[in-house]
């Protein structure tokens, strides 16, 4: 039996505008709580307003011509500053997130590493083309490209990844010598923060990052109506980001999309059975399933279905729930009630629609907000489980004859962002790289899952926009001018 770590007690209430720690404009505050303890309050936080956004869109204003004009190596210098604070400071970000948020502390501990990876993958773009070199067609003369920032833009960014999401798209938005509002999610400001800390630490010049806390429905809409924020990034649910991409164009500004999944996973009868079990149950059940790449259907050829299900059974069996600050915890709680509630709903209605729970399906703990892997059968191609996402520790197994009747059936939802296949055949592996309607695709490992230094994104309606990460990333925060030059 491990030891269970302490929560942290630090506390942090303000925002980050222009260089400066700064209260709401308001005064207001809201409270976070614990969602492994619900009676704990992590924090007090600002309940940003109209007004905080304003202000960080003035600050962000006013750094820009500054920013932009160093060159991409000495804003690399801030980057790589910024990634060595994380790093010093890993342990206790990693705490943080647990408490606020529920991810278990050893993948906690793998996101805080990743958000300073991609810091130094972005630095690292300092030092790429910024355009190309043609000849005029007629004269012979110059006629080049260049790539030159946006100016201000908005990050809205979700509780889930609540360091990497934020680090993934602010590190491209400034190599590339843009100024950023970022507005944390609204269940995960403590680790959000963490990053403004950093960027203090390095020395960032003020009004280049800045950060608020706070509900998406004030600062969030601020941001997307304000004439002066050129682009806004944003990573949530389907209904919200429609309501962003709705207003942001009306508005004339650029958006980008990462919207929700239900991704597939597909086991071949040639499969390495034990390989794709441990996948699924990463997949599915790994942060509570509170990813929108987790793996949300399991088709399983006939012909290894029962031993399929039966080695997943057992692994889950195995597996450990409970508290996210013990470290050998692999399940953790529900970010909050709501969420919570949200998916005890989604299993009653699965049982209601004639699924059959063969593990999980109630409540683990009697007071966190804990539900165990929990995973249906018999579920209807067209009823709710098989079509719409349950951000919790859900899954269902389906059976299959044919390759051919797999991939049809994976593909048969509105979302593609991500999906897998195991299979050693060779033949099989191409065809789904071709054929399925996914954004990101895997074979013979996890749906989900991604490296930082190629791009992340969906298709159908899982995503709007240019993808991120990777080399992606410099079509959303730039924009290409194309310069004749005659003697």
């Amino acid at each position: 039996m491990s030891d269970v770590l302490d929560a942290p007690t630090r506390t942090a209430r303000l925002n980050y505008v222009g260089g400066a720690w700064v209260p709401s404009a308001s005064g207001g505050t809201y409270s976070k709580v614990n969602p492994m303890r619900p009676s704990e309050t992590v924090g007090e936080f600002s309940a940003s307003t109209e007004a905080d956004a304003a202000a960080a869109v003035t600050a962000a204003a006013s750094a820009f011509a500054s920013w932009s004009a160093l060159p991409a190596a000495r804003r690399a210098a801030y980057l790589n500053a910024a990634a060595g604070a994380l790093e010093s400071r890993a342990e206790e970000i990693a705490r943080d997130m647990s408490t606020e948020m529920g991810k278990p502390l050893r993948e906690a501990r793998g996101e805080t590493a990743r958000a300073a990876q991609i810091l130094r993958y972005a630095a690292s773009d300092a030092f790429g083309p910024v355009g190309e070199l043609f000849e005029q067609s007629l004269t012979g003369s110059q006629v080049s490209t260049r790539r030159r920032p946006l100016g201000v833009v908005g990050l809205i960014t979700p509780w889930n990844f609540p360091i990497a999401i934020p680090v993934w798209k602010l590190a491209p938005a400034l190599i590339y010598g843009n100024t950023v509002v970022l507005k944390l999610a609204y269940e995960a400001p403590l680790t959000g923060l963490h990053i403004a800390e950093a960027f203090a630490e390095a020395e960032l010049p003020g009004g280049v990052l800045n950060v608020l806390t706070g509900r998406g429905s004030t600062v969030g809409a601020a941001l997307v109506e304000d004439p002066r924020v050129r682009a806004i990034s944003f990573t949530g649910s389907v209904p919200t980001g429609h309501g962003v991409r709705d207003a942001a164009t009306k508005a004339g500004k650029r958006v980008q999309l990462e919207l929700g999944g239900h991704n597939p996973m597909i086991v071949m009868g040639d499969a390495d059975l034990d390989r794709a079990v441990e996948a699924a149950y990463a997949g599915a059940f790994w942060s509570a399933g509170q990813k929108c790449t987790a793996t949300r259907r399991i088709y399983v050829q006939r012909s290894v279905y029962d031993a399929f299900r039966e080695e997943l059974l057992a692994r889950i069996e195995r597996g450990r729930v409970g508290d996210p600050l013990d470290p050998e915890v692999e399940v953790g709680p529900i970010v909050n009630q709501s969420q919570f509630d949200d998916v005890m709903r989604a299993i009653e209605r699965g049982r209601k629609d004639g699924g059959s729970i063969i593990a999980g399906g109630g409540r683990a703990d009697e007071d966190g907000y804990l539900i165990p892997p929990t995973v249906f059968e018999d579920v209807a191609d067209d009823a709710f489980l098989s079509c719409e996402e349950v951000f919790g520790p859900v899954t269902s197994l389906y059976r299959f004859e044919t390759f051919e009747e797999a991939i049809a059936r994976a593909n048969a939802v509105e979302f593609g962002l991500s999906a897998a296949l195991f299979t050693s055949n060779l033949a099989h592996a191409m065809r789904f790289s071709d054929e399925a309607e996914a954004g990101l695709i895997h074979v013979n490992s996890q749906t989900a899952g991604a490296d930082v230094h190629v791009p992340f994104g969906g298709i159908k309606a899982s995503g709007f926009g240019p993808h991120e990460q990777g080399r992606a990333a410099i079509e959303f925060y730039t924009e290409t001018v194309t310069i004749y030059v005659d003697p």
